[in-house]
Parts: C-alpha cells; sequence; structure tokens
C-alpha cells in the first residue's frame, strides 16, 4: 500500500479517497501515537477551512478521538498556522486541521500538529498508519472515559491578537488590496488588518463551501489584480485556502513570490540585527536569482527538499530564525511553528511602510532566472512507475546535458496532489520553455503506456 501521509498530511478527493471512515480511523489512532500512555485525559484541538467536505470529516476525525478517550475543542473556520498556534495558547496534547490547502473544493486532507505546535516528523505519521492497520490495538473506550467535544468561542480573536503582538506597529496610511480565497482566512484577515490599522479592500471573503480557491487566492493572482486596479491599491496579498501561504502584487501588478518575500523579510531582519545566524533555509526550488541576492547582501542561503516541513526542521536543527518556499510557504520562527501566510503579509507590508519604497522597489532588489514549471498528471501507481523507470531517469539527465551548467532541472511527484511537477531553469527562456515542454511530453507518454 502506497504511503498514506504526504508531504502535508493526508489528502485526497474527499469522500473518495479520504472517506468519513478513514477520517474516523486516523482520528482514534492519532490519539494513541500523539498522547500515548497517560493518566491525564488528551485534550485535541480541530479547525478546519470553508470546504463543503470538511463538516462531514470533522464530525468523524472528532467521533474517532472521543472514541479512543480523548476530547476534542473545535475551532470552527480557521487557519492552519492559527491551530499550531493555538495548540500551545490553550495547552493541548495535539492539533487537527481539516484542509487541503490550495487545492480544489473537491479534495480535503488531514494534518496534525504535536503539542508544540509543530507538523509531526515522519515517524509519527508512520506510527498513525501503523495503527490505522492494527484497528485491534487503538482501544475503544466506553462508559465515562468517552471523549467529548467543547467549541472554542474566541479561537479567531485570539489568535489575530497573537499576529498583532508579532507585528508589533501598524500599518496605517498602507492601502492593500486582499484576496482570501474564500478560505479559512475570510473572517481572520478582515480582522488583523482592521486592528492594523491598515486601509484595506477585500475580496473572496464569502465562502459557499464550493468556491475555495476558485479562480481566486495566491494560486490565481487575477483577481487580486482585478482589485488592484478597481480599488487604487498600490499593493496586494493572496492567501491559499488554508492560509498558511502568501503571494503578493506590486503596483504595476506584477507577482511577488515566495522567494522575492523571503528576501525582502531577510534584508529587513538583517539590518534590525533579528536574522538568526545570518542566515535562510530555503528548498531545491527556490529561484538561482535567490543565492545572487543572498551574496550580495552577505547572507548565507541553506537549501532543502521540497516542503516547508524540512525547512522548519532545518531552522530548528540549526536555530535559524526564517525561511520558506516560492510557493509563499514563509516561517518567521519567532512568532510561529509554521507557515503563516497572514504574518507573512502584515511583515512585509511593515517592510513596505518603513522602507518608503514601492513594491516593485523592494521586489527588483531580488534578481530573476527565467522558469518554466509544467506539470503532468500521475495517479500513485504512475508515480511509482515514474520513479522506477530508467528511461525517464536516462531522458531527464540527456535534457539536463543539453542545458549544460547555465541552468538546471528538478522533476518530482507532487505529495500533496495526483500530478508530477518538472521546473527547468536557465538563461534563456525559449530554450527552458522548449525543453520543458519535451520532458512534460516524455514524462506522460511513458507513463501512460
Amino acid at each position: 500500500m502506497a504511503r498514506l501521509f504526504g508531504t502535508d498530511g493526508v489528502r485526497g478527493v474527499a469522500n473518495r479517497e479520504l472517506t468519513p471512515e478513514l477520517a474516523m480511523d486516523i482520528g482514534r489512532a492519532a490519539v494513541t501515537a500523539l498522547t500515548g500512555d497517560t493518566s491525564k485525559r488528551a485534550k485535541i484541538l480541530i479547525g478546519k477551512d470553508t470546504r463543503v467536505s470538511s463538516d462531514m470529516l470533522e464530525s468523524a476525525l472528532a467521533a474517532g478521538i472521543c472514541s479512543a478517550g480523548a476530547d476534542v475543542l473545535m475551532l470552527g473556520f480557521i487557519p492552519t498556522p492559527a491551530v499550531a498556534y493555538l495548540v500551545t495558547e490553550y495547552g493541548a496534547d495535539a492539533g487537527a486541521v481539516i484542509s487541503a490547502s490550495h487545492n480544489p473544493m473537491e479534495f480535503n486532507g488531514i494534518k496534525f500538529f504535536d503539542s508544540a505546535g509543530y507538523k509531526l516528523p515522519d515517524e509519527t505519521e508512520d506510527e498513525i498508519e501503523r495503527l490505522i492497520g492494527e484497528k485491534e490495538k487503538t482501544e475503544r473506550k466506553t462508559g465515562s472515559e468517552i471523549g467529548q467535544i467543547s467549541f472554542a468561542n474566541s479561537a479567531s480573536d485570539d489568535y489575530v491578537s497573537h499576529l498583532v503582538e508579532s507585528i508589533g506597529k501598524g500599518l496605517e496610511g498602507i492601502r492593500v488590496a486582499v484576496d482570501c480565497a474564500n478560505g479559512a482566512a475570510f473572517l481572520t484577515a478582515q480582522k488583523l488588518f482592521l486592528r492594523l490599522g491598515a486601509d484595506a479592500v477585500f475580496t473572496a471573503t464569502e465562502p459557499d463551501g464550493r468556491n475555495i480557491n476558485d479562480s481566486v487566492g495566491s494560486t490565481h493572482l487575477e483577481s487580486l489584480k482585478v482589485l488592484m486596479e478597481t480599488s487604487g491599491a498600490k499593493v496586494g496579498v493572496a492567501f491559499d485556502g488554508d492560509a498558511d501561504r502568501c503571494l503578493a502584487m506590486d503596483e504595476n501588478g506584477d507577482e511577488i513570490d515566495g522567494d522575492m518575500l523571503i528576501g525582502i523579510i531577510a534584508k529587513y531582519l538583517k539590518a534590525s540585527g533579528k536574522l538568526a545566524g545570518n542566515t535562510v533555509v530555503v528548498t531545491v526550488m527556490t529561484n538561482l536569482g535567490f543565492e545572487e541576492f543572498c551574496r550580495k547582501n552577505q547572507i548565507n542561503a541553506v537549501r532543502t527538499a521540497v516542503g516547508d516541513r524540512y525547512v522548519l526542521e532545518e531552522m530548528r536543527r540549526q536555530g535559524f530564525s526564517l525561511g520558506g518556499e516560492q510557493s509563499g510557504h514563509v516561517i518567521l520562527s519567532e512568532y510561529s511553528t509554521t507557515g503563516d501566510g497572514q504574518l507573512t503579509a502584515a511583515m512585509f507590508l511593515r517592510v513596505l511602510k518603513e522602507s518608503g519604497k514601492n513594491a516593485s522597489e523592494l521586489a527588483s532588489e531580488m534578481p530573476q532566472f527565467p522558469q518554466t514549471l509544467k506539470q503532468v498528471s500521475a495517479d500513485a501507481g504512475q508515480k511509482e512507475t515514474y520513479a522506477k523507470d530508467p528511461e525517464i531517469a536516462a531522458y531527464i539527465k540527456k535534457q539536463q546535458e543539453a542545458l549544460g551548467t547555465s541552468g538546471r532541472i528538478l522533476v518530482r511527484p507532487s505529495g500533496t496532489e495526483p500530478i508530477i511537477r518538472v521546473l527547468v531553469e536557465g538563461a534563456d527562456k525559449t530554450e527552458i520553455d522548449e525543453i520543458t515542454d519535451a520532458l512534460c511530453a516524455f514524462i506522460s507518454d511513458r507513463l501512460n503506456k
């Protein structure tokens, strides 16, 4: 059986791959794996995004947790990083998030945070999987030992207060357009920017269970661009469905991606004496121009595998305070144990305000090497075929040799979606487009033989 947990929890089409039955089994197994044998009754938080399937999976997950003897505190619609923060704030033993992040609404997912607010290591996820396969080892409580469900009424306010305290300064005088993706930030973002004093205008704040990430949010910046044009805002920010990502847009309507945001914040933190180890942790997907930016500003850059969890592991291992991904996961470890889109947005706007510059001026300090990123559809079986196919490996090597030392190729199966991502980077945009198309066609042909 393929591994249940991917790079960011369990994902799948809701009610087909991620069923209520599986959610219940995950909840029961998680209690045993995360809380162990304890004399006190464990408490686990559950937050969710706005997908129509989230209520269904929330109920099933809570039932599984209660059946194993732990109590559940429901947080309602709330961003993923809020759950990570509130685990420690509320003294819980673990936290769970029901969300498929930036994926289309038919998908959903379940991911966990431990008692310190960190995503689970692989070995803990493996233990949950093992227990799901050995159900007789997860005890079903009876009588008064069955867990109970309660509801947190102040969760979003408590989280927003934390963000306001973290930013420390107001954003008065900043007119900003904000796209909430009809997702988990639809309430918290409005509260946050109001309390920070920003002149904010919003879009995608009316979730109906089906419109999350639908032509809005950080994966569809066209909506943000329209809002900026109609509102007169000179800067914009967009979140994904669970608001752990943020991308931005400058006054010209050009995207400011995660690499640029990390660079802008890194330079600011270094000048403030708050960039621990004078180092930023990024991934293999990060643009080569980021390294040039770091050399110019005498900042060290360390690369990890793709996934904010791997970025954070390296940050924790070496005591660094800033890291993230091109996709907009940015981790500011002084304030958060995971990527936080709203924290990133507010910090970026603080830098913008204090610099007195336009957003395009800040972003232009980081050179951008041309990149082409495309994807090939691939289910779990096709991903395994890709990993074992020597002809695909040989073809990728051949294309890398043709590209030479002026660029690079990165092909990787997604850990959260049924796709294989193909990234080609180099000096000549026409050449990398041709190589990307050739790679995608070859891989697709091999997978569908």
